[in-house]
């Protein structure tokens, strides 16, 4: 089951093509997928799972770099790229998130997003740090909603060192597992489609309130 799967995944979503791909600029690479996911608005990239097997190579010995120096560069690639989307967010509010057709950037995940700040508050830069689709447009909510910077810098600092070095030093321990080693193609397509199990989850979710007639309207982020 898990080949068939791994044959009908695209490569961009696959961690150890991206990272054998890369070569010796695999850390730097990955620091550029993160930085893009986490603050260009384009959410549907590897994040979770790129950040595990990054952990896992080094570990490895695949990617010849010191892990506490990923953990630093992926760290502060998360943290980046946070700001980066918290600037656009207060430089064009909304405003990008016109077309229900739009193949991303759909006034749907800015509907969700804010939800997700009313029921978590400034904890939500924390907790959707580990959900797809979520954590690329939580931060442009954040500064479409004139968020206080210091408190964004705060929340996002915490949640970018729990990401960011969390999955890769969880990646790294498991990387000294015998039977990682012996199915590391399996553990890593078993990885991505655990990572997009948010993503299914919050589209059923929000076909569920779509038949029920509820919305979230914009400019509602409680911070």
């Amino acid at each position: 089951m898990l080949p068939l799967i791994a044959m009908l995944m695209p490569n961009w979503m696959d961690p150890e093509f991206l990272l054998n791909w890369l070569g010796d600029w695999a850390l730097w690479g990955t620091a550029a997928v993160v930085f893009i996911e986490c603050g260009l608005l384009f959410p549907i990239l590897p994040g979770d799972s790129l950040l595990f097997a990054v952990g896992l190579f080094i570990a490895l010995g695949t990617i010849g770099v010191p892990l506490w120096v990923a953990c630093v560069v992926l760290t502060v690639a998360a943290f980046a790229g946070n700001v980066s989307g918290y600037y656009i967010g207060r430089a064009l509010g909304t405003t990008l998130f016109k077309n229900p057709d739009a193949k991303f950037l759909k006034p749907k995940y800015i509907e969700q997003t804010n939800a997700f700040f009313v029921k978590y508050g400034p904890r939500a830069l924390v907790l959707a740090r580990f959900v797809p689709i979520v954590r690329t447009f939580i931060t442009v909510t954040a500064g479409a909603g004139r968020m206080d910077p210091k408190k964004f810098f705060l929340w996002t600092g915490v949640g970018a060192v729990l990401w960011g070095t969390g999955v890769t030093l969880l990646g790294h321990a498991l990387g000294r597992v015998k039977f990682i080693h012996e199915h590391l193609e399996s553990a890593l397509i078993l990885l991505v489609l655990i990572s997009v199990i948010p993503m299914i989850v919050e589209y059923v979710l929000a076909r569920r309130r779509e038949r029920n007639g509820s919305s979230v309207g914009e400019g509602e982020v409680r911070v």
